[in-house]
Formats: structure tokens, C-alpha cells, sequence
């Protein structure tokens, strides 16, 4: 068995953290996107059905060991998707 070299692994996670953030400013571009059809619509920022559904999606695709850390992580993230939609619709109404 291959002993661990914790360097290794964490240039492993840097580069794994660089993609995660690339991923995330892309889904926070969609986010906007979201924010101005919802600004057209008149419809709410927040859509708590949809985000349950998710969540536990993302939850169920993660596994019984992992689940809640993911699920953990998606609320994190649509709290700030919500944040950044709500500046945006703020701005517009200026």
C-alpha cells in the first residue's frame, strides 16, 4: 500500500477548490440570470419547495455518510445565491 503524503493530498484539494470555485462563480452567473426573469415575472427570490427538493436530491446523491455535509453545503450555497439575487433585484430598483 502506497503511504500518504499529505502534501500530495493537499495539492490534490487546492486544485479540486480551484475547479469548485470556477464551478460556483458559474452558478452564481445562472443565479443572476434567475434574479431577472423573477425581477420580469414578479415573482419571490426565495422558492422553498424547489430548495427541499434539492437538497434533499443532493443529499440522496451523496449517500447516508455524506448527506448531510452535502446538504450542509447546499444550504450555504442557496443562502447565498438568495443574498446575491436580492442585491441584484435591489440595484434594479434603483
Amino acid at each position: 500500500m502506497k503511504e500518504l503524503d499529505l502534501q500530495e493530498i493537499r495539492g490534490r484539494i487546492d486544485a479540486l477548490d480551484a475547479r469548485l470555485v470556477e464551478l460556483l462563480c458559474e452558478r452564481m452567473q445562472l443565479s443572476a440570470e434567475v434574479a431577472e426573469y423573477k425581477r420580469q415575472k414578479g415573482m419571490a427570490v426565495l422558492d422553498r419547495a424547489r430548495e427541499e427538493a434539492i437538497l434533499d436530491a443532493r443529499a440522496a446523491q451523496a449517500g447516508e455518510a455524506l448527506g448531510p455535509y452535502i446538504r450542509g453545503v447546499y444550504e450555504r450555497v442557496f443562502e447565498m445565491s438568495r443574498g446575491y439575487q436580492t442585491a441584484l433585484l435591489e440595484r434594479a430598483e434603483k
